[in-house]
């Protein structure tokens, strides 16, 4: 079985919005004791640096930061499919498939305490995953790619609604509960006189309901559906919508939920550290409203703000309205639909990406929600980088939102120009011009 939200290059998913595992089954878990001592001497090295006294400062930011207390910006890298050329196949020493997975995130973590000079806390825990099928909608796409890491296209399987809606039905959670415990107990016996092993769901990167539609339509046709088929178009995002919910219904009823107000990513960057969740009448089982919730509709960018309003958002609060705090946002910018996003249930972060419009965007967050900065991460993908630049555009950024709560998030790089110097570079002028407006 394969996990949600699996996507390859080197053979290791590099992203940092939750450990999701590609298909492990049990004959995966054969580890050399070579490979053992290899990938327990990194996590020393992580236990180490998770202990330091600059990690627990860090944390008390991020807390206090989405507490909306007054901090400095606060900076965060994550290279996504840059760490291909942050962490190469020459430095890689481990074979096996989930040693080369787990040693993939030791490095990562050890990186960013070491030499990527943002704010990301290390944290002492090895989390495992869930390993599950991927979300089941009742038909299935069918993808054309020529190669893993390259652009696709795929044949939508909704092609008339008056035929092929009836096939649509709820997600069903299917564990592969072998594996998992396979992992979870394999992970202990490897780390766990090292650090602390979690089995913690990740179920989850967003629960915005237009990516679905657009798989299971077609953006064109999605697009088009506005206008041509606006009450198909409806059911079908009430379909998402309820299957989202019953999912949710699912995971929490049984106890498969975990609490992500720690060190775990949270909407589109961002950690989830406060002390607003769990809720105050938590007993241990966790729920939706213990949790932080995220949705994200980038595949509207050009939709109006009133079809916006009428078509999209009325799908998404039902779900985002289970949880205790609440993302928003992504690619997408919001300023142009800011008067109906804010009507989010207890919305806190909001993503602010680059195309979006700094001033009005300033006057609408003030202080009241955090505002997640997005710079152009094309910024970062030649191999020679125009630092004055960089730093001027951050500068000005961070003037235009003084007296607002920030964040400055590099993501979504598809290349660092093959220079791991490009994100320690960028941080330290990031840390240095935050610095300032502390």
């Amino acid at each position: 079985m394969k996990s949600y939200g699996d996507g390859e290059s080197t053979g290791l998913d590099q992203t940092a919005a939750g450990k999701i595992y590609t298909g492990f089954t049990p004959q995966d878990l054969e580890i050399s004791r070579e490979e053992r001592l290899i990938l327990q001497e990194l996590a020393g090295k992580v236990k180490m640096l998770a202990s330091s006294p600059r990690m627990k400062e860090k944390r008390k930011l991020w807390k206090n930061h989405n507490m909306l207390k007054k901090t400095r910006p606060l900076v965060f890298c994550d290279p996504e499919n840059g760490w291909n050329e942050i962490i190469t196949e020459r430095q890689m020493k481990c074979k096996t498939k989930i040693a080369r997975r787990w040693e993939m995130d030791l490095r990562k973590e050890i990186f960013w305490g070491e030499e990527m000079g943002d704010d990301k806390p290390v944290e002492p825990y090895f989390d495992v995953p869930y390993t599950v099928s991927p979300d089941d909608w009742g038909v299935k796409p069918v993808y054309r790619q020529t190669d893993k890491s390259g652009s696709y296209t795929w044949d939508p399987p909704i092609k008339d609604y008056k035929t092929d809606l009836k096939k649509i039905h709820a997600p069903r959670v299917c564990i592969d509960w072998k594996t998992t415990r396979g992992c979870f107990e394999l992970a202990k016996d490897i780390f766990g006189d090292i650090l602390k092993v979690r089995l913690k769901g990740t179920w989850w990167w967003s629960l915005g309901i237009t990516w679905p539609a657009v798989t299971l339509r077609g953006l064109e046709n999605f697009l088009c559906d506005f206008i041509e088929h606006p009450d198909e178009l409806k059911q079908l995002l009430s379909i998402i919508s309820r299957g989202y919910l019953q999912k949710l219904d699912f995971l929490e009823r049984e106890g498969l939920l975990s609490l992500n107000n720690d060190g775990t990513y949270v909407g589109s960057g961002g950690f989830g550290f406060t002390d607003e969740l769990p809720q105050k009448d938590f007993k241990g089982h966790v729920r939706c409203c213990d949790m932080w919730g995220f949705a994200e509709s980038q595949e509207t960018v050009n939709v109006s703000p009133e079809m916006y309003e009428e078509f999209i958002f009325p799908y998404e609060k039902s779900i985002l309205d289970r949880f205790g705090l609440n993302c928003y946002g992504c690619c997408e910018p919001l300023h142009a639909r800011w008067h109906v996003v804010k009507n989010h249930h207890n919305l806190r972060r909001v993503s602010c990406s680059p195309w979006v419009n700094l001033e009005k965007m300033a006057s609408y967050l003030e202080d009241k929600y955090i505002f997640s900065m997005k710079p152009n991460p094309a910024m970062l993908a030649k191999p020679t980088i125009d630092k004055d630049t960089i730093r001027k555009q951050i500068r000005r950024a961070l003037e235009i939102t003084r007296g607002c709560v920030v964040e400055i998030i590099m993501k979504d790089n598809h290349t660092i120009g093959k220079r791991p110097e490009n994100v320690i570079e960028w941080c330290r002028i990031a840390r240095e011009e935050a610095e300032k407006y502390g």
